[in-house]
């Protein structure tokens, strides 16, 4: 059966009547990848899974929201959408406004923004304000500029995308027949862990898990506000999508997990990086650098024993790694070239040694 989007797909889950537009990409129906090479290098006690976000329409889990926050704007007779990002959403806002036909504004930190992801909010015609401030201060001006002016606010303080975010543990349980026993998840805004949380909820809730996961959040060490439990004024990380030092959606965030008994930690800039070239050398799957938050902090926890033998974690990858490939350039050594001859390639590859 063809794939027609999550709003589609989980209508009877979300907030939409038979009026509403439904402005979509075909989003979701990401893959879960188990990720056997990188449990046995974590040493095969645990079950790995990887829910890759970066396979959505814009290379990040941030359509599953804006699906729905496109089409409930479209439907309130909105305009014009606008929100405040590091990257991420201004590519998915902009997608689906060109989708909608309406007007997108993003304003984003100067200096701050992976160009992959800038290229991409520029190309589907996006207005992209560039200000003298940190995400935080975008955020602030976005808020008060929505309250005054007939444009729709849609970054994750739209309840909107909370709702379709939630899709993505409903396509988990689908999948797997059942609730991970934890589920791993970088943190930044906060608003993911909010809506895997809502979901997971609202699936037992219909009686289709029996259980729910554990809900283990991971911040960088440099922009984690909620393990201090204060704002970070100027957050600083080499992951930029998490790069944020006061979340908008805190408090949801902390009630996942309380209520879920999990916890939020954080990781330091090196062992993202170190979590970042172990998902490509290994399970072959090249991710921005915050999303290997959630594997760096499996990693960390694993290794103080946290987990029990065969426990099943599902970690959230939540944006492809051509988002930002300056960083993975960054990290490898530019190939030497040589001789355009079959003899210097087999002298350079070692391959007369035997």
């Amino acid at each position: 059966m063809e794939w027609k989007g999550v709003i589609n797909t989980y209508r009877k889950y979300l907030p939409v009547t038979d009026k509403t537009p439904v402005i979509t990409l075909h989003e979701g129906n990401t893959p879960l990848v188990k990720a056997d090479n990188l449990s046995e290098e974590l040493g095969g006690n645990l079950q790995i899974y990887l829910k890759y976000e970066g396979m959505n329409p814009t290379g990040s889990f941030k359509d599953r929201g804006m699906t729905l926050a496109v089409s409930k704007a479209l439907e309130e007779g909105s305009k014009a959408v606008m929100c405040a990002s590091t990257g991420n959403t201004s590519a998915s806002a902009a997608a689906y406004s060109a989708k909608a036909k309406i007007d997108s504004i993003v304003l984003i930190p100067k200096g701050a923004i992976a160009l992959g992801k800038l290229s991409q909010a520029l190309i589907h015609g996006a207005k992209v304000v560039p200000i003298q401030g940190n995400f935080d201060d975008a955020l602030k001006l976005v808020k008060t500029i929505t309250s005054k002016y007939p444009i729709t606010l849609v970054n994750s303080l739209n309840p909107y995308r909370i709702q379709g975010q939630k899709t993505g543990s409903f396509e988990i349980c689908d999948v797997m027949g059942k609730a991970p026993d934890y589920h791993a998840i970088p943190v930044g805004n906060a608003g993911n862990i909010t809506a895997y949380w809502r979901g997971y909820k609202e699936y037992k809730n219909h009686g289709i898990i029996d259980s729910l996961p554990k809900m283990i959040g991971f911040q960088a060490a440099g922009a984690c506000p909620i393990v201090k439990g204060c704002i970070v004024d100027k957050p600083d990380t080499v992951a930029t999508a998490i790069k944020i030092g006061n979340p908008a959606s805190w408090k949801q965030a902390e009630m996942a997990r309380d209520e879920s008994g999990g916890l939020i930690d954080s990781v330091k800039d090196d062992e993202i990086l170190e979590a970042y070239k172990m998902l490509a050398e290994l399970e072959g799957v090249f991710v921005e650098p915050a999303s290997a938050a959630s594997i760096a902090g499996v990693k960390k926890l694993n290794e103080k024993g946290y987990f029990k033998k065969d426990d099943c974690i599902v970690c959230i990858l939540t944006g492809h790694g051509l988002k930002d490939p300056d960083r993975a350039i960054e990290m490898i050594e530019e190939p030497e070239s040589i001789p355009a001859t079959e003899d210097a390639v087999v002298k350079h590859l070692r391959l007369d040694e035997g």
